[in-house]
């Protein structure tokens, strides 16, 4: 089929699952696609960062046996470690899988694990980007943790959308959600938290790439602390990582 007649069709299917699902609740919405021929084969993509427990939490009541993606960049809080195994062990995750770059190309590309400190998009790319993209060949899109007030340019985030170049569809199923429901949610279901973030990270990326938020300051202040970077490139528009192009100067809350 040509190109142009797959975007149509794609784009058709997401204003179709859009439209099918606007008004339903984040839980109503993620049953209904995982069941969906129009959604198509999905995965999960978790940081089990701060606020991840709470998709997480979702999916397991939804479908334990959802496929639920982990990206372990080598270079990950030990916490981070720790907690992914307490909450897939906690929520009996049946199908979780760790995404790693492969050894011979760190090797080949990273021989001394100093990239990040020279271009950090690279080390993302190497680390995050390209591990995932190889880890959904064969789905049909994944699920993220993506919210509307997390930064400008979620502001007007949908349900279903179009990744951009990959001609993925990409689930967020808390698009709606504030952090005042995050909160509650996972108060209500008492979900484990992260331990860092009651030492001062409410955000939580790469050990070397993130540092503490000390009271007042945004939330995603210490991810990339100092840089024109607010995504580590899992996230793309019009093709390229998102830059530092929100409203009123805000980026909040977690990535995935």
């Amino acid at each position: 089929m040509p190109r142009d007649q797959t975007q149509t069709d794609l784009r058709a299917r997401v204003d179709s699952l859009n439209a099918r699902y606007r008004h339903h609740s984040a839980t109503s919405v993620l049953e209904g696609a995982l069941r969906d021929p129009d959604a198509g084969e999905l995965a999960m993509v978790s940081s089990f960062g701060a606020e991840s427990v709470a998709l997480l939490h979702l999916v397991a009541m939804v479908d334990r046996k959802t496929p639920v993606l982990f990206i372990d960049t080598r270079l990950l809080f030990a916490e981070t470690l720790t907690y992914q195994q307490e909450v897939a062990e906690r929520l009996r995750l049946g199908n979780l899988r760790i995404i790693k770059a492969d050894r011979a190309t760190l090797d080949r590309r990273d021989p001394y694990g100093a990239l990040r400190l020279s271009d950090t998009d690279a080390c993302c790319a190497l680390r995050k980007t390209e591990p995932l993209n190889a880890a959904l060949d064969g789905y049909d899109g994944w699920i993220t943790g993506r919210k509307r007030y997390q930064s400008g340019t979620r502001a007007a985030l949908d349900f279903f959308e179009i990744e951009d170049g990959t001609d993925r569809i990409k689930l967020n199923p808390l698009a709606h959600w504030t952090p005042e429901d995050v909160r509650a949610y996972m108060e209500e279901n008492r979900l484990p938290r992260h331990p860092l973030v009651a030492q001062g990270y409410p955000s939580i990326g790469c050990q070397p790439c993130t540092s503490k938020v000390a009271p007042g300051e945004d939330p995603r202040s210490g991810r990339w602390r100092g840089q024109d970077k607010e995504e580590c490139g899992i996230h793309f528009v019009n093709g390229r990582p998102v830059r530092n192009t929100v409203t009123g100067g805000t980026k909040q809350g977690e990535q995935a």
